[in-house]
């Protein structure tokens, strides 16, 4: 039985975390992936539930032995997901979840083009930029390079296979858990999980 692996990216502060999080918690077959990354945790973050915080140095090791199946810059800070994890967590039957940017939705749909990818636009630039601003967490100077940094990776928008607006939180949390439940219903996907029970179905002679 191997597990659906799904894609979320967001410009920073479109509510990508807060719908995962959800998500997570919404359905018990959904794991997400835990980043690593070299930036330092904010206020709040849990090491190994937010992410996997690392020094540059071991990160690059990690990169070099190949442990890592997509890695990528963004903010000054490098960010990389786990190869044993995401197999593992597929190979037990799990849906396994990608919080990622599109660089690293680009480099796992390479390698793995059945990733269902999908993208979080916030309703506009002025709500992103009011969002940010409201976390309350970086510099001015910050947030105007993350507003700018965030029109670029809107631009990518059309690599993704699904979009959701996250105007309303409960309909866009409704949203994702959607396109979750309707990937793992795919006939591809079926005939995966339930190989055993489909073939026993299909040889039943109801004489």
């Amino acid at each position: 039985m191997s597990g659906c692996l799904f894609i979320v990216s967001a410009p920073s502060g479109a509510g990508k975390t807060t719908l995962v999080s959800g998500l997570v918690a919404a359905d018990p077959l959904v794991r997400k992936s835990v980043s690593y990354t070299t930036r330092k945790p904010r206020s709040g973050e849990e090491n190994g539930v937010d992410y996997r915080f690392v020094t540059e140095d071991e990160f690059q090791r990690m990169r070099a032995a190949g442990e890592f199946l997509e890695t990528a810059h963004v903010h000054g800070n490098l960010y990389g997901t786990s190869r044993v994890t995401v197999e593992t967590e597929c190979a037990a039957g799990y849906d396994v979840l990608l919080e990622i940017d599109w660089q690293g939705a680009a480099q796992i749909r390479a390698l793995k083009p059945d990733a269902v990818a999908i993208f979080i636009l916030p309703p506009s630039i002025e709500a992103l930029e009011k969002r940010l601003r409201g976390r309350a967490q970086d510099s001015a100077d910050v947030i105007s390079r993350r507003i700018a940094a965030a029109r670029g990776e809107i631009s990518h928008v059309g690599e993704f296979d699904y979009v959701i607006i996250n105007e309303e939180f409960n309909r866009a949390a409704q949203e994702l858990i959607s396109i979750i439940r309707a990937e793992r219903l795919r006939l591809p996907r079926q005939l995966a999980r339930h190989t055993e029970l489909i073939n026993r179905v299909l040889g039943f002679d109801p004489e």
